[in-house]
């Protein structure tokens, strides 16, 4: 069986691609970390965290990305932009926090843009 955070991030895509976004790459690893979602939305490169739970009653999702794991992520991008973009000018970039919550029929999922 698949873990709640391999569904989360199937459910996170799917919503993306909902609304238009292309993905990219998923699961982009680095010595510093993962980057769960990697999509474009139009000229913009979003570089999505996913963050799956039950339900917000002890945290939100958002809550789990601390300052440690935002900077891990800035430089895994840093990483996907140097090798997608060597040769041309580096496109926009945000950085987003998808939250899905399993307790919800069907899952519930908010995009949070520019999260940090």
């Amino acid at each position: 069986m698949r873990d709640k955070g391999n569904i989360g991030e199937d459910i996170a895509a799917a919503f993306l691609e909902s609304k238009g976004l292309i993905i990219l790459e998923r699961n982009y690893y680095t010595r510093e970390g993962e980057i769960d979602i990697i999509a474009r939305d139009g000229e913009v490169i979003v570089f999505a965290e996913v963050k799956s739970r039950r339900d917000a009653k002890h945290a939100t999702a958002r809550e789990a990305v601390s300052p440690s794991k935002q900077r891990k992520l800035r430089k895994a991008a840093g990483y996907w932009l140097a090798k997608n973009y060597a040769e041309t000018n580096e496109p926009p970039a945000t950085f987003d926090v998808i939250e899905v919550y399993s307790s919800m029929t069907p899952p519930g999922v908010r995009r949070l843009r520019d999260a940090f």
